[in-house]
């Protein structure tokens, strides 16, 4: 089949987002359909989601919302994921963040199909849990 005829993936990978976190899931990492668990995605995601919010929060922090999660696409063992993320919106004590996952296929190396993207809210907590203000001298930009 030739290029022209087959369908065109997401595939480009996204401009102006910061790479901040690759991984390959593993077969311990499977439903009984054989792909990734979507629990297993969901958590990575997480952890991607609060590497850029760590910089802003400077303490510690907890995920308070999963906006949006949709699962455009299976993820399968051996994919290498690539997870990009940015902030969308500061507030006073939290931040939110969108993060794109995008799989470079095994046997299909140098491409990607996005298969996952998200929106996630972190917020800025103190010792006893309770939300404290974000600090803003030195705060890098949003978006």
């Amino acid at each position: 089949m030739s290029q022209e005829s087959s369908p065109r993936p997401e595939s480009a990978l996204p401009e102006g987002r910061e790479l901040v976190l690759k991984v390959i899931p593993m077969p311990a990492d499977t439903n009984g359909n054989g792909d990734i668990f979507g629990g297993w995605v969901m958590a990575q995601v997480d952890l991607a989601g609060s590497v850029l919010p760590a910089r802003y929060v400077r303490g510690r922090m907890a995920t308070v919302a999963v906006n949006q999660f949709i699962f455009k696409q299976p993820v399968r063992v051996g994919d290498i994921l690539s997870f990009y993320a940015h902030v969308t919106r500061i507030g006073n004590t939290s931040i939110t963040v969108q993060v794109e996952v995008f799989a470079e296929r095994f046997r299909a190396q140098g491409q990607y199909v996005k298969v996952t993207e998200a929106s996630l809210t972190y917020v800025a907590i103190d010792d006893d849990g309770r939300p404290r203000p974000i600090p803003r001298e030195g705060l890098p930009p949003a978006g």
